[in-house]
This record gives C-alpha cells, sequence and structure tokens, in this order.
C-alpha cells in the first residue's frame, strides 16, 4: 500500500515538474518571438540621428545643471 503512494507522489512529482518546464519552454520561445518582433518593428536608430539625439540631450543636461546651480545658490543665500 505504501509503495503505491510513493509512486504514485513521484508520478504527480513528475506531472508537475514537466508541466511548469513546457510553461518555461513555451514562454521563452514566446519572449523570443515577442522581441523578434519588436526589433523589426521599432528599428534602432542609425548614427547619423544617435548623433543628434546626443547633441539634445547634452543640451538638457546643461539646462538641468544650470537649474540645480541655481537652486543651490538660492538655498545658499537663504541659509
Amino acid at each position: 500500500m505504501e509503495t503505491n503512494l510513493v509512486v504514485e507522489g513521484v508520478k504527480f512529482m513528475f506531472l508537475g515538474m514537466g508541466t511548469v518546464f513546457l510553461f518555461l519552454i513555451i514562454l521563452i520561445f514566446l519572449m523570443n518571438v515577442m522581441s523578434n518582433l519588436v526589433h523589426k518593428l521599432f528599428p534602432e536608430p542609425q548614427a547619423n540621428d544617435t548623433a543628434q539625439a546626443n547633441s539634445s540631450a547634452n543640451n538638457d543636461n546643461k539646462k538641468v545643471i544650470a537649474a540645480i546651480t541655481a537652486a543651490i545658490a538660492h538655498h545658499r543665500q537663504q541659509g
């Protein structure tokens, strides 16, 4: 009687582990498909576009630095 319970427990263990393994394989496959789809629909910007984006980012960084510097100076004047 106990042997049958152990055997059935092992069967359920393999059934559960197999189900999880199958789910993970399907999940990995679908994520790869989605990744390929996104790369096809939204390709990486070319070098020319990247240079313009970097220039814009540098200007934004300069504005942020100026705002932080002004805030610190204002705080020091009040304190």
